[in-house]
């Protein structure tokens, strides 16, 4: 892969056109016992709460891999350190989880391969969340972050900024503060199922509203009312796809064939590529929203983390 030039790659399509039966049950279940029970009449701290007691029961990293807390600019969140890690390779990284759920703990069982993969330490923060906290507090929370990750004396071309699903979405919002406020950008950019349309425009919203095996539309809807609050879902820090890309670093973007999220994606691409930038879109067969956090269970989920840890290691290369 080059990191020259304006380059777009639709990755996957020699890859045959089949998932693993680990892959499949996954679709099953997560059809059962997630999209079809998902209610929006709940109080959100119900399911906040049910959702973090679920990540206690995931396995801690392996012991080659330390977890250490840290409050990076007054937004708490941990550090991730693979034995392997490079000084000269960071990651800031969004958690997903629509904007209202979710934190660095529930991500703990995928981010530490994520940094495994790319050799990298990696800060995931816990950004504040809505309704309690409307945008744009979760971009002011990233914007923070990645500070503290300079003020550290870390280059930003040492820098990678990655996020998924929502925090994909923080991902190529927080990019648009840097440019907006004429910051330095970090050197990669990686997108996993990244929710980029506040919109919900996108075709796919809609053809795949079925055919997602996770993600029901009225989600993605609730999910950009509740974190807009009334502001404007056009903004650039918001839906990223309707910022200006130019001058954006190479980016690297994930996403299942059939996700209700994959015109975000492809848009996204596109107007990258428009911009000049080099940016790979990986376009996964039949693979769930944000299919690396299985990657315990999926092969699919393993190879696509591995996959981004390879981007990570020769866009961010080692002095």
């Amino acid at each position: 892969m080059s990191n020259s030039g304006a380059l777009i790659v639709v990755a996957g399509q020699d890859r045959p056109q089949r998932v693993s039966l680990r892959a499949r049950m996954l679709r099953f279940a997560l059809r059962r016992m997630f999209k079809n029970r998902l209610r929006f009449d709940v109080p959100v701290q119900v399911v906040r709460d049910q959702v973090e007691r679920l990540s206690l029961r995931l396995p801690p990293p392996p012991p080659d891999v330390t977890v250490t807390d840290v409050v990076a600019n007054g937004v708490p969140g941990h550090w991730v350190t693979p034995a392997e890690a490079t000084e000269d390779r960071h990651i800031l990284y969004l958690h997903g989880g629509g904007y209202v759920m979710c934190s660095p703990r529930t991500h703990l069982g995928f981010t530490w391969r994520i940094a495994k993969a790319a050799r990298a330490r990696m800060l995931v923060i816990d950004y504040r969340l809505a309704p309690e906290h409307a945008f744009p507090a979760q971009i002011d929370d990233s914007l923070a972050g990645y500070r503290y990750l300079l003020e550290q004396g870390i280059a930003p071309e040492r820098i990678a900024v990655a996020g998924d699903s929502a925090g994909g979405g923080l991902t190529f919002g927080l990019l648009m503060r840097l440019k907006a406020a004429g910051l330095p950008m970090p050197g990669a950019a990686v997108g996993l199922s990244p929710y980029l349309d506040l919109t919900v425009t996108g075709e796919t919203h809609y053809l795949h509203a079925k055919s997602d095996p996770m993600i029901p539309l009225p989600g993605v809807v609730y999910g950009g009312i509740t974190y807009l609050q009334g502001g404007d879902p056009r903004h650039p820090e918001a839906s990223p796809i309707y910022g200006d890309a130019a001058g954006l670093p190479p980016t690297l973007i994930h996403v299942g064939s059939d996700e209700v999220l994959l015109s975000d994606s492809t848009r996204m691409a596109a107007n990258l590529r428009a911009a000049g930038v080099p940016v790979e879109i990986d376009i996964w067969y039949r693979m769930p929203h944000v299919w690396h956090a299985f990657a315990r269970y999926i092969p699919e989920g393993r190879a696509a983390i591995e996959r981004i840890g390879l981007f990570l290691r020769e866009t961010i290369k080692a002095r």
